[in-house]
């Protein structure tokens, strides 16, 4: 298919589309639908929010996403961190489940997380927000299935005390108070439904074991009445399509962590999924377009009542497998969803709490993944303490901290391997010595490599006479890389060494152009095209 006649940033994973890959979409779509959708309305029961929320949030984003992501096979809905850190944010918002404004502020919440993912597209910040490191995300996975884990409990269980977004203590603490309340028949239904979910997901895998479950749990309330029996149900899910409003403004300000939060890992996990699922004859994952394309589906999610949105790996997965060449697969499974939202409310309005719960549960389970941490334990021990560390704090002090002490983290991490210095050195040759710095200087490594730069010039015997610096990697200079180097030009004359510099960029040139101390560098002639050109010149005593 010719992308003629419409813009290039609209549905380009229709480039080069052939009619012969449509029936495998609508397949993969309909496969994809039959895991997302009941799986969205699960996550929904996270936050504690009604179940149609989940269901919406598979309608909305999905659409926008199909219209301007780059992912052939990814499918966006909401995801199981994601609605954990929601119902977190929430929480320490001081909004209370069921509450008159609870809508209002997660409206608010994900056009926050919308807003904040399309400023990182303006900014360009793409690639850094994918500097994060695995250590950090898979330390508030494991503090995130953790906690939903043993948030789900009260609902397995049937027990009166729901304290899902409090934190891992607290709900243990909870479910202990109130063992004397728990339902048996809930408890073997819950039992039940995670043996299927196990089952087929060991034996089955192509057979959607939430689609299995919730079937299932619709038939025992119609044909058995166990709701009698005091398996609670989920509330009256509405028939419909979500009804555009507007965002509650009133807590803004005490949702913005959580959104910065929610942005981050709603990014990290969308860019994972999309390079998973990339296959090497297919275009390349552009973060920036990763980030436009999820920062809208929130964004104008937000408006229809939807939970933030994600890329999920699960529906993903069982998207791709089934055949999906293009987001028209993802297409489909809007239309599955619009079609269940506005004929099956009746129906699912009798689906048992457990079920859904149960549904969370095997879900989040899989992201405690011990024997991961102590693989990264044996090679590498810094990753290892990073990640057990964010899940620490994830189990004790909340997610939103995890997040905020991963981030700082990573990023210290980063800046310390940027500041160390890394060069390689060319002779000396007749008393002229070659140093190319292999990064690039700025504000916090400019004295370290003044400090080697120097050290490698005392270390040299017999001495030399100068020194040529090469700056290849230097694409932006700064008043303080400008005023580094002339310190460090001022140092090696008082040791008798000449310092000329070579290979700097045509954009770094002009700016340092503009300073008295590089003017004179080049009128003398020690401003050179290449480390190799400029030790010629030095060892010649010419101008370049």
């Amino acid at each position: 298919m010719s992308a003629r006649g419409r813009p290039r940033w609209m549905f380009s994973t229709l480039d080069g589309y052939r009619r012969q890959w449509i029936v495998g979409d609508v397949v993969a779509g309909l496969s994809a639908g039959a895991v997302v959708v009941p799986q969205a309305m699960a996550y929904a029961t996270i936050a504690n929010l009604p179940v149609q929320v989940g269901l919406y949030t598979c309608i909305v984003p999905m659409l926008v996403y199909a219209v301007l992501g780059g992912s052939r096979a990814m499918s966006v809905s909401t995801t199981s961190t994601i609605a954990t850190l929601t119902a977190t944010t929430l929480v320490s918002a001081g909004v209370a489940a069921g509450a008159d404004d609870a809508m209002g502020s997660l409206m608010m919440l994900t056009l926050l997380v919308g807003a904040v993912l399309l400023v990182a597209r303006l900014c360009r910040l793409g690639s850094l927000v994918e500097n994060i490191s695995g250590a950090t995300v898979l330390g508030l996975k494991i503090g995130v299935g953790a906690t939903v884990a043993v948030g789900q409990l009260p609902k397995l269980l049937s027990e009166t005390f729901d304290f899902s977004g409090h934190g891992f203590l607290r709900s243990i603490a909870a479910v202990g108070q109130s063992l004397d309340s728990v339902n048996g028949p809930t408890v073997l239904l819950s039992a039940g439904s995670i043996v299927v979910l196990l089952l087929l997901k060991r034996f089955a895998p192509k057979v959607p074991g939430t689609l299995v479950v919730v079937v299932g749990g619709i038939l025992l309330v119609w044909l058995a009445d166990i709701d009698a029996l005091g398996v609670d149900l989920i509330s009256a899910v509405p028939s419909g399509l979500p009804v555009p409003a507007i965002p509650d403004l009133a807590q803004a300000t005490a949702l913005v962590p959580g959104a910065l939060a929610i942005a981050v890992m709603a990014f990290l996990e969308s860019a994972a999924v999309a390079r998973s699922l990339r296959v090497a004859t297919e275009p390349q994952i552009d973060s920036d377009q990763e980030l436009m394309a999820t920062g809208a589906a929130n964004t104008v999610g937000a408006f229809f009542g939807t939970m933030p949105a994600a890329g999920g790996f699960s529906q993903s997965a069982v998207n791709q497998s089934a055949g999906a060449r293009s987001q028209l697969a993802t297409v489909v499974t809007v239309a599955l969803a619009v079609l269940v939202a506005l004929y099956l409310g009746p129906v699912l309005s009798l689906l048992p709490e457990a079920t859904l719960a149960a549904m969370v549960f095997v879900a989040v389970a899989s992201l405690i993944n011990i024997p991961e941490l102590v693989r990264w334990a044996r090679i590498s021990r810094v990753d290892f303490w990073v990640a057990l560390a964010v899940a620490v704090i994830g189990l004790t002090a909340g997610l939103l901290p995890a997040v905020a002490v991963g981030v700082v983290v990573t990023l210290v991490l980063v800046l310390r391997e940027l500041n160390i210095p890394r060069t390689s050195v060319v002779g000396p040759t007749d008393g002229v010595l070659g140093i190319a710095l292999e990064r690039g200087l700025y504000t916090a490594n400019a004295l370290a490599n003044e400090r080697v730069i120097l050290n490698l010039v005392a270390a040299q015997s017999p001495p030399v006479r100068a020194v040529v610096l090469g700056l290849a990697q230097q694409e932006v200079v700064t008043i303080t890389v400008l005023d580094a180097l002339e310190n460090l030009d001022r140092e090696l004359a008082q040791l008798g060494v000449v310092l000329h510099l070579a290979a700097l960029p045509s954009a770094a040139t002009d700016v340092a152009g503009r300073t008295a101390w590089f003017a004179r560098l080049a009128s003398s002639g020690r401003v050179h095209d290449s480390v190799r050109a400029g030790m010629t010149a030095a060892s010649e005593g010419a101008p370049a």
